[in-house]
């Protein structure tokens, strides 16, 4: 699903330039994580500012702050006279979702062609693929993807509540009830509970169930929990193996979804903060999507906001 807001406006206007060709003139990438927004500013297809803010997925703050956020990344990056906006988003799951988005933006960039999609579109851009599954493994999880014919496939991206399984909320989660149920059955803090409960602030394992219901606790903070697992697992603690293990499992299978559906067998290019870093989650991830007979498998080597010039290049 892709949305656009002044589809019409010509590119070398609205930057007020005279060059032409499709990045000419002022292009602004965002790209909107659950933590952050990164804005990349472009001209004539080089880019020349680089910055970031807060997050302004509205699914992770209100719309007040995510208002303020891209004022803050605007006030950086500068806006004005800009041809095109290219922004990915998690939660673009309606046209509906991507234009409460570009009503963000747009004041920022009067006049501006505004294009949003779901933030995995990037990532496939960013790997170099025009055709294939990306997989997003960072706050949350989704897996997107076309073929040649020009059929898109989603799987997973229900948000934290619904699934989002091998994501960072899902690992800090599992790490939490992880140490409930050892505690449960009356066995000692071993290494996964200890460092969950220092990077948590609290000194025993009782005190996780009121701070995850804690209205002051959200999806951010648990996300921030999955490094617990990831340090742990460096220094080969079983569980925390495991933990990753089932993380790369569930985001193959996510990516072999979208696969089926549009009839390919890859590449698959996993991104996110998650995805990008974590050498035991890529590990389980290959090793799964192996199993299934998918081995063009790729780790992102650049940031999604990078694929922004390839889908600007490919725009109709």
């Amino acid at each position: 699903m892709t949305y656009t807001e002044n589809p019409d406006t010509p590119p070398s206007e609205a930057a007020g330039t005279a060059k032409t060709g499709p990045l000419s003139g002022v292009i602004i990438g965002l790209d909107i994580g659950g933590t952050k927004t990164r804005g990349v500013r472009f001209e004539d297809g080089k880019a020349v500012a680089d910055e970031s803010a807060g997050s302004s997925n509205v699914q992770n703050v209100s719309r007040e702050d995510a208002a303020l956020n891209l004022a803050d990344l605007f006030a950086r990056i500068g806006g004005g006279q800009v041809a095109q906006v290219y922004a990915g988003a998690g939660g673009i799951d309606t046209d509906d979702d991507a234009a409460a988005l570009a009503a963000l933006i747009e004041p920022h960039v009067p006049g501006a062609r505004i294009t949003v999609v779901h933030d995995s579109r990037l990532l496939l851009a960013a790997g170099r693929a025009s055709t294939g599954v990306a997989v997003i493994a960072g706050t949350g999880s989704a897996a997107w993807g076309r073929n040649a014919g020009g059929d898109e496939a989603r799987a997973g991206g229900w948000g934290y509540l619904l699934g989002d399984e091998g994501s960072g909320y899902w690992l800090g989660r599992e790490a939490v009830r992880y140490s409930l149920r050892r505690m449960n059955q009356g066995l000692p803090v071993d290494g996964l509970t200890a460092a969950l409960l220092e990077s948590c602030g609290v000194d025993d394992p009782n005190r996780l169930i009121s701070l995850f219901h804690a209205p002051d606790t959200g999806r951010r903070f648990w996300a921030q929990q999955a490094r617990p697992v990831v340090e742990t697992a460096a220094a080969g603690h079983p569980a925390s193996l495991e933990l990753l293990d089932q993380a790369g499992s569930d985001l193959a299978g996510l990516a072999a979804q979208a696969l089926g559906k549009l009839g390919l067998d890859g590449p698959v290019i996993l991104g996110g903060g998650l995805g990008m870093n974590v050498v035991p989650l890529q590990d389980a991830f290959r090793k799964h999507l192996a199993a299934a007979g998918i081995t063009d498998v790729r780790v992102l080597d650049q940031e999604p906001v990078f694929g922004v010039l390839q889908l600007v290049s490919e725009q109709d």
